[in-house]
Formats: structure tokens, sequence, C-alpha cells
């Protein structure tokens, strides 16, 4: 067995990993490197089998923990024939349905490898089996008589935190309730939850720099220099795409218990009110948000807005980088716009591709006017309909919340014990129904949260303060405007050649403005200095 590289390995599993504070580890190990020395093998004590804290039950020690590996390198050929695998006991090895564990036990022993249980002193390889079948059999008892004990203990904590959510909705149990990972932000003193200030701190910035569209790798260096951590683990551009999900922002905890959810208000101290966080969710909304990988950012462009008023398809920009000069600038012919239909050689009837910058310029200008930026914002007959939507979805809720409480006052006023099965049966139809309500009037609430958010009147001193900054082709100032393009505008449409020409000689660009509250404005650029008219100012 030495010959061919044949080596013995232990493999340490805990469910929990408090039990590692015991003496069961430090057993097993001496056990195997007496098992080794006896039999002249060596231990391979590099290679580290530990899975602390991954249930075998959930099978989450094979999908992303040590043993996983060990069966992959076994499959493909990486474990000698004639290595030894070290376990406390089969239980260790797998908790699973008693057919899937002993299929992983097959593997490895199919392998040529022999499995040694440290408790009782077992050894499970192909020749033994051979000999005493019976082994096999009680194998099987074994892995069966592990998984009941698991599955009974899964049930029983699952009643548990069905017990505990339930209780919280009914404002009976305002405890700690284990399930799923919480915030990092927050800590767990005995009875309450408490923010880390540090944290919470790391977290409004992350909000903040999301908020006003900076792109991953800027906000997680733009952090990371300023010794903002997110976890423990510390901080990746990800991670912030994920956090701005999250209900627990808000103070709420989602559940979910064999497919049934609960959401637990005011479970975490808030750091966002409830305006706070739809809004939030209404930019999360946005698919555009994250700025592309180019060197110089893109301000209409990439945000699924600009579109070709020609051939109806996106219009793209394109950045001449092999002709940057020395301070990091483009001259103004070297950033395009085309469309893509032009791009494919689909045959827009406009063809070529003008300069972004006339256009950047006169957007600019435009929204840094106080006056132009109201006039984009007023409300409209759309903003009333959203107000309609929430309405008509709140009475959908409370009607159906009212047959609910008519059903549930039936059940109770039952006092013979046995509640007939049709009343049951619909209380759980009209809890669905609820919950679907529920959530199409929360919905309806984030959009008219963030349209309000959005209609309130623009600031043009902000437009105007960043305009020197976009000019120099300053990232952060570019980024910024980025997100204000996409809070103030649902679509942008560009005529490269005017809206009555396809002449490329045409010395005006024409663009219409369709703003978020469904505004539409059309102005009249000139290509070469970018100065602009509206369409109230010029002959169609």
């Amino acid at each position: 067995m030495t010959k061919n590289g044949a080596r013995v390995y232990s493999y340490l599993r805990f469910s929990d990993p408090r039990q590692a504070t015991g003496h069961s580890a430090d057993r097993q190990a001496q056990y195997a490197k007496d098992w080794a020395a006896k039999r002249e093998l060596q231990l391979d004590e590099s290679l580290s089998l530990r899975d602390e804290g991954l249930s075998a039950y959930h099978q989450k020690h094979v999908k992303q923990g040590a043993l996983g590996a060990f069966l992959k390198a076994v499959d493909e050929g990486r474990i000698p024939s004639g290595s030894v695998l070290v376990v406390e006991g089969l239980d260790r090895l797998s908790r699973a349905e008693p057919l899937q564990a002993q299929a992983q036990l097959a593997q490895i022993i199919n392998a040529g490898i022999t499995v040694v249980t440290a408790s009782d002193g077992r050894e499970y390889n192909r020749e033994g089996l051979k000999a005493q079948p019976m082994d096999l059999v009680y194998s099987l008892l074994v892995m069966i008589r592990a998984h009941e004990e698991s599955d009974t203990k899964s049930k029983r904590v699952k009643a548990s935190i069905r017990r505990q959510c339930e209780g919280w909705r009914a404002g009976t149990y305002r405890g700690l309730i284990r399930n799923g990972k919480d915030p990092q932000w927050l800590r767990w003193e005995e009875d309450h939850w408490e923010l880390i200030p540090e944290r919470v701190e790391a977290v409004r910035y992350a909000i903040q720099l999301y908020k006003q569209g900076m792109g991953a790798v800027r906000a997680f260096r733009l952090m990371h220099e300023q010794g903002h951590v997110l976890t423990d683990w510390g901080i990746s551009g990800q991670q912030i795409y994920r956090l701005v999900t999250l209900p627990a922002l808000r103070g709420a905890k989602r559940i979910e218990v064999d497919g049934e959810k609960y959401l637990l208000e005011e479970y975490y101290p808030r750091l966002l009110s409830d305006a706070e966080f739809d809004e939030l969710q209404s930019l999360v909304g946005q698919r555009h948000r994250r700025r592309g990988k180019g060197a110089i950012p893109g301000i209409i462009t990439g945000v699924g807005l600009t579109w070709c008023g020609y051939c109806g398809t996106a219009i793209t920009g394109q950045n001449l980088m092999d002709r940057v000069r020395a301070d990091g600038t483009l001259a103004d012919g070297h950033r395009r716009l085309m469309c893509t239909s032009y791009s494919r050689n689909a045959g827009c009837k406009a063809g070529g591709s003008c300069s972004a910058a006339p256009i950047e310029r006169a957007i600019l200008a435009y929204c840094s006017d106080q006056m132009n930026l109201q006039r984009l914002q007023e409300p409209t007959i759309d903003g009333q309909s959203l107000r309609d939507r929430v309405a008509a979805a709140r009475q959908r809720a409370e009607d159906v919340e009212r047959q609910l409480a008519r059903v549930t006052e039936a059940l109770l006023a039952d006092d013979s014990g046995a509640a007939p099965l049709v009343f049951v049966r619909k209380a759980r139809e009209l809890e669905e129904q609820l919950g679907q309500r529920q959530a199409d009037l929360q919905q309806a609430e984030r959009e008219l949260a963030g349209r309000t958010a959005i209609q309130a009147p623009a600031d043009a001193k902000r437009w105007a303060a960043l305009a020197a900054g976009v000019e120099a082709m300053d990232h952060e100032a570019r980024e910024q405007v980025r997100q204000l393009i996409m809070d103030t505008f649902e679509r942008i449409v560009v005529y490269m050649r005017g809206v009555d020409s396809v002449d490329r000689s045409s010395r005006n660009i024409d663009v219409l403005l369709l703003s978020r509250a469904g505004q539409q404005r059309v102005i009249r650029i000139d290509r070469r200095s970018g100065t602009w008219v509206a369409s109230e100012d010029w002959d169609w």
C-alpha cells in the first residue's frame, strides 16, 4: 500500500462549530495517528479535512465543504487506491437519506479506499464487505438512525421557528429567532439588538454611493480608502448591490420555513423609513444603474434610455481610446454616438455617427436652468393613475382582510374543538390571497414613492456644479450626472441629422427629451458648439 502513495486521511465534521472545543477532535486525531503508525502508513496532515458548522443532513459538507472536495478528488483518481479515510462515525460522513448516504460510502469504497470509524474501530472496504456482507447491513442501519435523528431534530427546530414567527406577528414573542443570517451592522445583546456604529456608518455611506449611481469598483475603492467595513469578511462591490435590497434596512426580517414565508416587521432597529426604503427599491429596479467598464463613463448611453429617432434602435457610445490625450481626455470628435442598426450594418436611413460632446453639453445646459427642470418635473395624469392604483390595491387588501377576520371569528366561536374542514381551507385560501394583495399594494406604493421622489423639484445648481467635471472627463462627476439622467428622463430620442432631414451636411442635432414625469421637450443643438434652442423657438 505504501508503494503506490496510499495515505491515511482524517475527516472531522461538526454541525455546530462549538463542538470543536470538545475532546472528540483530539481523540480522533490521535486515533488516526496510531492507526497509521500501526500499519506503517503515512498520515497526511497537510490536507485539511475539517467541516465545522456544515450540516451533513442538508449535505452542505458535500456541496461547499471539505468532504465534497475529497469526493471530487476520489472521482478524479487523485486519492490513491489503498488509502484510508478515518471518521468519528458514519453519521459524520452523512446524515442524508439512507440511499444517498450509502451511495456516498460506496463511492469511496469502490475507489479502493477504506473507511475506518474511530468510535467503534470498524473498517469498511471491498474485501471486508465481501467477507462480511452483514457489515453493509449494519452501515445502512447506522445511516437510517442518523438520518431519522436529524430529520426529527429538523422538524422540531422548524416547528419552533414557525411558532416564534407566528408569536412575533401576534405580538406575544419578542425574542431572538435563529434562522438565516442577521445583518452584520447589528449584534444581539441579551434581549435586544444593538447597532454597531462603525458598521452603520459604512452601510449609510454605501447606500449614498449607490444612490449617486457610482459603479461597484469605484465604490469599493472609496469605502476601502476611508476604512469602511460592511462585514467580518471586509467588503466587495457585489455586497453593495445585495445590501440595498435587504428588508432589514427598514427593520424587517424575512424567514422561510418549508415554503411558508414570514416577513417580521420591526424585528431589527431601522436604518431607513418605509418611504426611504421604497425610494431605494425604485432605484434598484433600474437595471442600467450599474456603470459599464468603459474608461470614460457615458452619461446618456449604457442606461437604456437613448434611442435613434430614425430607426428606433438603441444608441451606443464609442470612445476612441487609442487617441486619448496625455491628460486622459479625448477630443470631442473621438467620443462618438451611433445607433446599433448602423453599427451592425442593418440599414439605418440616417447612417453614420455623431459626437457625444454637443449633446452632453446641451442637456447639461438645459437642466442647469431651474425653470426647465421644474417644467420637466410637473406631474402628469400618469402620477394620478399611480395614486388610483395604490388606492385600489389597498381596498382589495382590506376586503380580503375583512373576509379572513370573519372566517377566523367563526373558527374561534366553534366550541366543538373540531372546526369544519371547509372553514380551515377557506382561511388558508384567504391568507394566501391576503399575502398576494399586500404584495401588490407594496409594489404600487413603492412605484408611487419612487415617482414622487423623482418628481420633487430638482436643483439646477447641482447640474451646473457638475458640468465642469463632466467636460473634464472626471469619473465621479460623470457618474453622478449619469444618475441624474436616469432620475430625470424616461427616454431620450436623438435625430443625428435633425428631425426633418437625413442630410450629413446638416448643422443641427435634434433631441426629444421625455421626462419621468411624462413631460416632453424637443431641443435643437448646434453640432459644433453644443448650444441649443427649444422647439418653440425654432421653425420645424
